[in-house]
Formats: C-alpha cells, sequence, structure tokens
C-alpha cells in the first residue's frame, strides 16, 4: 500500500501524504472537516511511520497537531486493496484535549 497523495474520508476530512521514505517515515497534511472549536479550520501538519509489508496490508499510525485549536490526534490503521479494488484506509483515533487542571483530565480524550 502507497500512502503517498490524497485521501479523502466518508465526512470529507482529507489528508496528503507528501512522500514515505525506504523506512516507512512519512508527513504530510490533514485537512479536517470537523471541529468543535469555534476557531476557523486550518489544515494542520501530520507525521507518522508505517509498517513496509510485502502482502500490501500494511499498518500505520500518525500524529496530528491541529494548528487551531489546543489539541492532537492519533490516528492508526491498516491499509486493504483486496482483489485489485481501490486502496482503503481503515483507521481508529484518539482525539486529546487541552484540560485546565490534572483534576480535569478525565474529559481531555475522545
Amino acid at each position: 500500500c502507497d500512502l503517498t497523495g490524497w485521501w479523502e474520508n466518508d465526512l470529507g476530512s482529507k489528508m496528503l501524504v507528501d512522500k514515505v521514505d525506504n523506512h516507512g517515515n512519512f508527513s504530510g497534511e490533514y485537512h479536517t472537516a470537523v471541529s468543535s472549536t469555534q476557531k476557523p479550520i486550518e489544515p494542520s501538519p501530520l507525521i507518522g511511520s508505517q509498517h513496509l509489508d510485502e502482502d500490501g496490508l500494511c499498518t500505520f499510525g500518525f500524529t496530528v497537531n491541529w494548528k487551531f485549536s489546543d489539541s492532537t490526534a492519533v490516528f492508526v490503521g491498516q491499509c486493504f486493496g483486496e482483489d485489485s479494488r481501490e486502496e482503503v484506509l481503515q483507521t481508529s483515533w484518539l482525539l486529546r484535549e487541552k484540560v485546565d487542571s490534572q483534576r480535569n483530565d478525565w474529559r481531555a480524550t475522545r
């Protein structure tokens, strides 16, 4: 699975992966279509790593530090491209938002 290029999810968010190096490291930009912040949404940098596997069913992970909010998201997933169909990235994510105290840490992660 070659992660290089544009990817789009069901909600309209887009990710651009510039290049994957020989070790599986990559960087790019994430353009989210979903946000609860009141600030204007901006493209945000991402950095990640892909497990390069000969069968093409690679796993990967990346971090996005949102430029427009006090939060960071981590994504993990796997690439599927069975039967010569279009490649699909199946992902899960966690979002960490800033809270005002350690006492409120329980509400910081979604």
